[in-house]
């Protein structure tokens, strides 16, 4: 699928969750989306677990 109609329609659901549901309902709408996206993405192999478990020591070099 394209990323530009990928987006809109994720922009119409954070729409709609807004309009019919108030901010909170935007908002759970809006990090349920991005769990989903991480979780897109270590499913395809795009990230992998230990991305955000490093020490940070090792990030720095």
């Amino acid at each position: 699928m394209n990323t530009a109609v990928v987006g809109m329609i994720v922009g119409m659901a954070l729409g709609f969750a807004g309009y019919f549901g108030g901010f909170g309902a935007f908002l759970l709408v809006a990090a349920l989306g991005a769990v989903g996206f991480v979780v897109g993405r270590f499913l395809e192999g795009d990230l992998e677990p230990g991305d955000f478990l490093r020490a940070r020591d090792e990030r720095r070099r």
